[in-house]
């Protein structure tokens, strides 16, 4: 989004305050991203062969967004995931793609 850490971590902690929700809430950050223009797509549930973190960023090497498991977010970027852990064991079921038009 080309915007400071300190920026969003404030745009969101209001976005929380406004829903009367925590800011780390999947609704919170969710309707942030869609104010800026992200567009939430489901990854199809094909256990027991499911994607990990590392796979699913491989097989979409020109993803920059967010990607989410049922509990935690990973940032994605032309090929590559950031983390403060590796967390490309974990299962991802949704990301965030920000649209282009």
């Amino acid at each position: 989004m080309n915007m400071d850490w300190e920026d969003v971590y404030l745009d969101i902690m209001m976005q929380g305050y406004s829903m009367y929700d925590m800011p780390s809430s999947n609704d919170v950050w969710g309707t942030y991203l869609m104010e800026h223009g992200f567009h939430r797509y489901v990854i199809p549930d094909t256990c027991p062969d499911c994607y990990t973190v590392a796979q699913f960023v491989e097989d979409n090497p020109d993803l920059t967004g967010i990607l989410a498991t049922g509990t935690h977010v990973i940032a994605v970027d032309s090929g590559n995931y950031f983390d403060t852990w590796d967390s490309g064991n974990e299962i991802p079921i949704f990301y965030w793609r920000k649209e282009t038009r």
